[in-house]
């Protein structure tokens, strides 16, 4: 089963699955919009856009996640727990590259005794919700469900009917807020802390002045509190419409000790490494880094690679899949197993935009794939979201 999300909505999609009673995986992926080299029609691609799976048995979501190869929404929900810093301590599951990675380092945290079984159910439910409130609120992208065996071992299991009634409800919700708060991923900042103490307990004022920062989103704000996004966003609207909350997308209040870290930043080109057989992918690839300010290193064996990434600490690292020796698929796995590359960005290069590269990328540990051949726009865009802009 598959399609567009102009021919069928993520509910109808979700219900189909329960009616059918199938166990699989449901992977939606967004599009973006983009003017073809060739004229001015648009196009729909995915440039690194957001994507999302869905892990189904018999009909019900026993897990849902928009990405399979990051662990910083786990620890976020950690912090609720004071076990986010466990993560750093666990050895790395081997589910984890097999399966969603986050979802392997939460079993592993389970059987370690960190967490308890009602606490693991808890963070999958909330995981779950979030998700498909992602999903329920997008209009455009692409959908497959591809049945298989379940994930596995199942730690709980969410009938599918109730949790959409729920969630539908909290997207129409949602809407009230706009244009004050457009996305959850907005980072409140308080602009007028004097005012806002006398209009607020003193309680509720500490709280929001603890995560009102400018660099916590109000998802991450409702992941802290164990609250629903939809309750947190309706507690700072009121504030936000007066002017003494702000809104922002990117972080506006910088840590105490920042002051070091910008000026390393703006001395220091960020690292990429590109691990491609292929001569003139490299070579494209090392031109328009190099060219616009990063340090780009090219290698074209993968087993040189597996030593050389350790010298070289990249902040990205691009990975072709279908190479000689070593996959793409078994690097990002090694490399996933080492707590030195245990959150470095890595991105799957393909020459085929197909469901299963995507499945198993995100499987070995990937955050994203890139589909070849791609323009030096497209190469950037991808970059940047990782790593920022390469320095001037």
């Amino acid at each position: 089963m598959q399609g567009n999300l102009s021919e069928i909505d993520i509910r109808s999609i979700l219900q189909l699955i329960e009616l059918g009673q199938r166990t699989g995986e449901l992977f939606v992926e967004a599009y973006s919009s983009i003017v073809s080299s060739t004229g001015t029609q648009p196009t729909q691609r995915s440039l690194a856009g957001q994507s999302w799976f869905v892990f189904c048995f018999n009909g019900q979501i026993i897990y849902a996640t928009q990405s399979a190869g990051s662990l910083f929404r786990l620890r976020d929900y950690l912090r609720r727990y004071k076990a986010d810093t466990a993560l750093d301590q666990i050895q790395v599951p081997y589910m984890a590259s097999t399966n969603a990675q986050e979802y392997g380092y939460l079993w592993a945290l389970l059987e370690n005794h960190i967490l308890t079984p009602a606490q693991g159910r808890n963070i999958i439910h909330s995981m779950i919700h979030e998700t498909l409130f992602d999903l329920l609120s997008l209009h455009q992208g692409s959908f497959t469900f591809e049945m298989g065996s379940a994930l596995a071992p199942q730690l709980t299991s969410l009938e599918i009917s109730p949790l959409l009634a729920k969630i539908v409800k909290q997207v129409q919700q949602w809407k009230q807020f706009h244009p004050h708060i457009q996305s959850p991923n907005q980072c409140p900042v308080i602009s007028d802390p004097a005012e806002l103490q006398v209009a607020l307990p003193v309680n509720t004022f500490n709280t929001l002045r603890r995560w009102a920062d400018g660099h916590t989103s109000i998802r991450q704000m409702a992941r802290y509190l164990n609250r629903d996004v939809l309750s947190v966003a309706k507690a700072i609207y009121p504030f936000v419409q007066q002017g003494l909350v702000q809104l922002f997308y990117e972080p506006s209040v910088a840590p105490a000790n920042s002051k070091k870290d910008l000026s390393s930043r703006e001395t220091k080109a960020p690292k990429v490494v590109c691990i491609d057989d292929d001569n003139v992918i490299r070579k494209t690839v090392e031109s328009i880094l190099n060219e616009h300010g990063y340090e780009a290193t090219t290698i074209s064996s993968p087993l040189k690679a597996l030593s050389l990434v350790f010298q070289i600490k990249p902040d990205l690292i691009l990975c072709d899949i279908a190479m000689p020796e070593l996959d793409g698929y078994e690097i990002c796995a090694m490399l996933r197993n080492s707590s030195a590359f245990r959150q470095t960005p890595i991105v799957m290069l393909t020459g085929i935009d197909g469901f299963i590269d995507r499945v198993q990328a995100r499987m070995a540990g990937a955050n994203d794939y890139f589909t070849k051949p791609f323009g030096e726009s497209e190469l950037l865009m991808v970059v940047e979201k990782y790593v920022g802009p390469g320095c001037p």
